[in-house]
């Protein structure tokens, strides 16, 4: 089967941490998968059935036109949109810049919002589909020197409560996947990670096993949010 010919998932960061586990996960489901990713010159996947388009998630004007060329260049039905590029900006706000606030935001909410509003018609459509959000445990509660991080995934929460009321007619199921301490390449920039015992942080095969439960239930059953997040919470400085 050639990649157009196999159910296709379509996810954003594909190339990295939680992505990437995803992209491997619903290759070994045997999906095809269509990745959006910032450096379309790295790719750890090296799959037949992966391939993947370089997008700006921060520069909305530029995502908006590409979004439409890669529209155009799909052939078949989207199984699943699965939203999960994102940054983080960590610190007290006014040591933020406006530039700060301004890539967080469009990173990780507009940027979805953009794609989705984009893929939205061809699902509904088809009559039949999946968007998963990955969102976090900083959508459940603000945190000290994270404000601006916690705004952007509120913003995806309500996003994908409200989407969900919209889409149910048309057949097109909505989630939301709230991680807790990952570990990933997410943290290389910030000045904390999480602890170092297995049970200090979850893997990012973790969270796309959720994907997989989420993509296999029940048509006609949505798993509206699912929180997944280590026993035991524990941040060290590095």
């Amino acid at each position: 089967m050639s990649v157009e010919e196999k159910p296709l998932i379509v996810i954003s960061g594909s190339n990295s941490g939680i992505g990437l586990a995803m992209a491997r996960e619903m290759l070994d489901r045997r999906y095809a998968v269509l990745g959006l990713v910032q450096d379309a010159e790295k790719d750890p996947v090296q799959h037949p059935d992966y391939r993947q388009e370089q997008v700006d998630m921060s520069d909305p004007e530029s995502l908006q036109t590409r979004i439409a060329e890669i529209l155009r260049g799909i052939d078949g039905p989207v199984r699943a949109l699965v939203n999960n590029a994102g940054i983080g900006r960590m610190g007290f706000l006014e040591q933020l810049s406006v530039s700060d606030l301004q890539v967080v935001m469009n990173t990780n909410f507009l940027s979805h919002a953009i794609v989705t509003r984009a893929f939205l018609p061809l699902l509904k459509r088809q009559g039949h589909g999946d968007i998963v959000f990955t969102g976090s445990e900083s959508a459940l509660s603000g945190t000290r020197q994270g404000s601006v991080y916690c705004a952007s995934k509120f913003a995806i929460r309500g996003f994908a409560q409200a989407l969900r009321e919209e889409c149910g007619k048309a057949n097109v199921r909505v989630c939301l996947i709230n991680p807790g301490a990952v570990r990933t390449p997410f943290f290389d920039d910030l000045h904390f990670e999480p602890g170092e015992g297995e049970d200090e942080a979850i893997a990012p095969e973790d969270v796309a096993a959720v994907l997989a439960m989420v993509l296999e239930a029940r048509p006609g059953t949505v798993l509206d949010e699912i929180n997944v997040s280590p026993l035991n919470h524990v941040w060290r400085r590095k």
